[in-house]
């Protein structure tokens, strides 16, 4: 038995998420049946983020065990054959038996990914989240310094999130223009549920002179969902970047 490690990338659009649902198609479904058609076996895979429905990944990880006397590196090419078009492994090697993709120390990179302007751009609309507004960039990373750190993100995570701590660190936010797209990029060691769509409408907000940067500050203090902007859709979201430190 060997333990095998994938980087996933995925269109989100048309799934429920990554973990395994009962009424609904997922990545981490389609690798399982995939997998387990492949390799003959039944094979369950372990990820490292578990993605919303609707969002994107370039670099998802996961590791799943086989008996199978493939080489590691071969599974992404074999796997790539039968898996739908929307989702493909970039790379797969062998690791140790008990590594597991959340237990790494990592620093996880997200992209909220936002475009502006009288008409939506087709191509994007996928794949950014598109406003009517302008949007005040220098305003909305004046706001974002208040969450880099460590500080408790109780406002800033969906109300049914069940965690022993609310405490969490991002290391950097960056709001950025890229060609036509603006991009709010968070950077941290681990995130809450719905914590990065979450930051990124309460920018919007900011963005648009609805509440002042400052205002950030008192809402982390709040400790309180609805102290803090909405819940950005999903479609304007990638995960962009793993880090092992």
């Amino acid at each position: 038995m060997k333990r095998v490690h994938m980087v996933v990338a995925y269109d989100g659009t048309k799934y429920c998420g990554w973990q395994v649902q009962k009424n609904g198609q997922t990545i981490e479904g389609e690798l399982n049946r995939c997998l387990t058609a492949l390799f003959g076996e039944e094979i369950m895979v372990i990820g490292a983020s578990r993605t919303d429905a609707g969002v994107h990944a370039l670099c998802n990880e996961a590791v799943f065990d086989m008996s199978a006397r493939m080489p590691a590196e071969k599974v992404s090419y074999a796997l790539n054959q039968r898996l739908p078009e929307d989702i493909r492994v970039m790379e797969s090697k062998e690791v140790d038996p008990l590594y597991l993709p959340r237990k790494q120390n990592t620093i996880k990179t997200y992209q909220y990914r936002i475009t502006t302007g009288e008409v939506q751009i087709p191509t994007e609309r996928l794949y950014t989240l598109f406003l009517r507004r302008n949007l005040e960039e220098e305003k909305m990373q004046e706001a974002a310094f208040y969450l880099i750190g460590t500080h408790d993100f109780k406002s800033f995570c969906n109300t049914h999130t069940t965690v022993e701590s609310t405490i969490r660190t991002i290391t950097d936010i960056k709001v950025f223009r890229k060609d036509e797209i603006l991009v709010i990029e968070v950077s941290g060691k681990g995130f809450l549920y719905n914590m990065v769509r979450i930051i990124a409408g309460t920018l919007i907000e900011v963005g648009i002179n609805r509440i002042a940067p400052e205002e950030v500050k008192k809402m982390l203090e709040a400790k309180d969902r609805d102290a803090a902007g909405p819940t950005a859709p999903p479609q304007g979201l990638f995960l962009y970047k793993y880090e092992h430190l």
